[in-house]
């Protein structure tokens, strides 16, 4: 439709003033106001008899005005505008502060609705500046739902439900419908034109419930159609590698220093199976850090290089990527495998990186081991089968379509430390199987965890003096690395300085942060992991970080300014060795939810537990991260609360995808809509 186009400023009553201020809102053509949805709803539909408007509630009353308006000033000079209105079953006063319009907006025998709360003032029941309409037809502002939407300095609730009324009567019916009939009776969707009508003025609350539904729906079904499109995939379970080695990955099992854990065990298991399928595998693998993911990747990389094809594994950092290299040299080397592992990164010296990516074309290097540097363009696989990447949430899905596309329809493995939601893994990951590894290890030791106020530091800096003495290391994470004068936080520079001159003078101290140079970066880090230094001060990019098993306490500062993830992720530095560790939280907010969400974290070591209640108090925005795929976040699905619609939405991709059913004629408009939008956002990618 050429009118969803439109500038916004084709409505009655919108100047470029107007218009200016609807801009700071995102919104500039008729389109952005229909999507602009009420973030609440008032129900204004419940008319109250004047006699019975008690002083201290909510009401909506109808009248007509009796007498004139009368105007005064209270001693500090407030204007104070009131008349009277009556039903005949009551007067009421209604009462406007400072509104030198209030006086002319009404003459007596005008029949108007008033909303507002009501107040006991001079012994008559009053409103003051309650929301008002005119009786009229189309009322818009009173006698219905009315919506509630998010506003911007100098525009008011009933000049925004105006414009998107405006522009409603402009659309009057018009909006293309892009799921047949069929598909939405199968799924219980309501007709489009019906959705965005109800959505903004309800008929009724039956008819606001079914519009959400069918767009909330909506939005998380074309989110995940994009991905799909964005991984590189025209459908699920199109033509892949066939494995063959399964037996040859499970033998090795023997020549392991320990034994599987039985989840483990159940997730190689469905890895190898997977594999052993015709189809591509798309497969997530979660578990909380030291559940042991890497040797489930490396048991999926045997059974793919003894298949005679080559596997890559990209980490997010060079540190990391070092760690997942030796560790899986040393799984092999004791087996006597016939298996060439090479490591690719940014700080490679540029001879010795032409002749490892040579001898990876010519496929004479079966495991690559790699951070973002594997995408760059000059590394060419000869016959690659089997793509990981480790701790997703830090790569982009494009990043991830990049490496995939380096084969022919190779396997995904995608491992996250990071505990998502079920409702967040079946948006984010709506195509993909997802493997949970729900067990740790059997000498793994519960982190000891506590929160406390800045009051108790000289006791716990002596605790840590303490440990140090018996020969462990401790982390200590700020959230600044700088100071800021607008925020009182502890900035990682300032606060190593601190401690380096006053608590801890006899210990060595490193500092580590985001925008330090990745080889000063890696010195700080192997130092504390060679054990020369005792303490690290760091920002949260230790949140990835190596294994030290002698670490065994993480302070955490000012921890009110971490998501409750995020601080699960960084209390997984510590607790990786046979000692016992501790996490300690400092904050002196006052904030009762804060409270609450720091005393959570003391009560548990369940990482999906902690996942869920993140998801509750933050919301999606920032665990989903869409920023990354070049999406838009969502508007109306709550991730906490909109399972049912999560699921059915992962029913419908399923039902068009999995038996390339969206290929039927019925659904040409629909796969134009989603051709024309993923176009869309491929040059919003490539313009950012």
């Amino acid at each position: 439709m050429d009118v969803l186009n439109e500038s916004v400023q084709v409505l009655k009553g919108i100047g470029s003033s107007k218009a200016r201020m609807l801009s700071r809102l995102g919104i500039n053509m008729i389109q952005d106001l229909i999507y602009y949805f009420p973030k609440g709803y008032k129900d204004k539909s419940i008319i109250t008899r004047i006699k019975d408007a008690a002083p201290g509630g909510y009401f909506n009353v109808t009248g007509i005005v009796e007498s004139r308006a009368s105007e005064s000033r209270s001693k500090r000079g407030l204007l104070i505008t009131r008349f009277i209105v009556s039903d005949g079953t009551g007067s009421l006063a209604i009462v406007f502060y400072n509104n030198r319009f209030a006086k002319n907006m009404f003459k007596q025998g005008d029949k108007a609705v008033f909303s507002g709360r009501t107040s006991l003032i001079n012994n008559m029941v009053s409103m003051e500046c309650p929301e008002y309409e005119k009786s009229v037809g189309n009322n818009i502002n009173t006698l219905r739902i009315v919506p509630e939407y998010g506003l911007t300095e100098g525009l008011s609730q009933k000049e925004i439900r105006k414009a998107v009324y405006g522009a409603l009567e402009l659309v009057d019916n018009k909006m293309e419908e892009v799921f047949p009939a069929e598909f939405r009776k199968r799924f219980k969707l309501s007709e489009i034109n019906f959705s965005i009508r109800n959505i903004h003025f309800p008929d009724s609350l039956k008819s606001l419930e079914m519009a959400q539904r069918r767009l909330k729906f909506q939005e998380v079904f074309f989110f995940q159609s994009y991905l799909l499109r964005m991984r590189n995939r025209t459908a699920i379970g199109e033509e892949g590698i066939e494995f063959k080695a399964k037996e040859d990955a499970k033998a090795f099992e023997s020549k392991l220093p320990y034994s599987l854990t039985s989840a483990q065990s159940r997730v190689l298991e469905e890895v190898l199976a997977d594999m052993g399928k015709p189809s591509a595998m798309n497969r997530l693998i979660q578990g909380d850090v030291g559940s042991g993911k890497t040797v489930i990747a490396f048991l999926a990389l045997l059974n793919c290089v003894k298949s005679g094809y080559q596997g890559v594994l990209m980490a997010p950092t060079e540190i990391l990527a070092v760690q997942h290299f030796e560790t899986i040299r040393d799984y092999i080397s004791p087996g006597g495998e016939n298996i060439k592992i090479e490591l690719i990164t940014g700080s490679m010296r540029s001879a010795c990186k032409k002749e490892v990516l040579e001898n990876i074309k010519e496929g004479k290097i079966d495991i690559i081991i790699g951070t973002h540097a594997v995408l760059s363009e000059g590394v060419d696989f000869n016959k690659l089968g089997l793509v990981i990447t480790d701790e997703q949430h830090r790569f982009g899905v494009r990043q991830r379509a990049i490496l995939q596309s380096k084969g022919s329809n190779p396997d995904m493995l995608v491992m996250s430390a990071t505990p998502i939601p079920r409702t967040l893994s079946l948006v984010l990951y709506g195509d993909l199987d997802i493997s949970v590894i729900d067990e740790l290890p059997p000498n793994r030791k519960k982190i000891e965890t506590y929160f406390i106020s800045s009051d108790k530091r000289d006791r716990l800096y002596n605790f840590v003096k303490k440990l140090i003495g018996e020969g462990r290391q401790a982390y200590i994470v700020c959230p600044l690395v700088e100071e800021s004068e607008k925020l009182e936080l502890n900035s990682a520079k300032e606060y190593c300085e601190n401690i380096k001159n006053s608590y801890f003078k006899e210990y060595n101290i490193g500092l580590v942060y985001g925008k330090m140079k990745n080889e000063e970066k890696d010195r700080a880090m192997l130092s504390f992991k060679n054990g020369k230094t005792q303490i690290i001060v760091s920002t949260t990019v230790i949140e990835v970080g190596i294994n030290v098993p002698n670490a065994t306490i993480m302070l955490i500062e000012n921890a009110e300014r971490f998501g409750l993830a995020q601080l699960h992720q960084l209390r997984g530095r510590v607790g990786r060795g046979e000692h016992q560790s501790y996490c300690i939280l400092i904050s002196d907010s006052n904030s009762e939810a804060v409270r609450d969400r720091l005393s959570f974290m003391t009560k548990t070591n369940d990482g999906f537990l902690i996942a869920k209640k993140d998801l509750e108090t933050r919301g999606s925005g920032e665990i989903l991260g869409t920023r990354q795929h070049g999406l838009e976040e969502f508007r109306l699905v709550d991730l906490s609360k909109d399972y049912d619609i999560i699921k059915a939405s992962k029913e419908a991709i399923e039902y068009l995808y999995k038996d390339n059913g969206i290929k039927e004629a019925i659904y040409h408009k629909l796969v134009k809509y989603l051709n024309d939008e993923f176009d869309k956002i491929i040059e919003k990618i490539a313009l950012n």
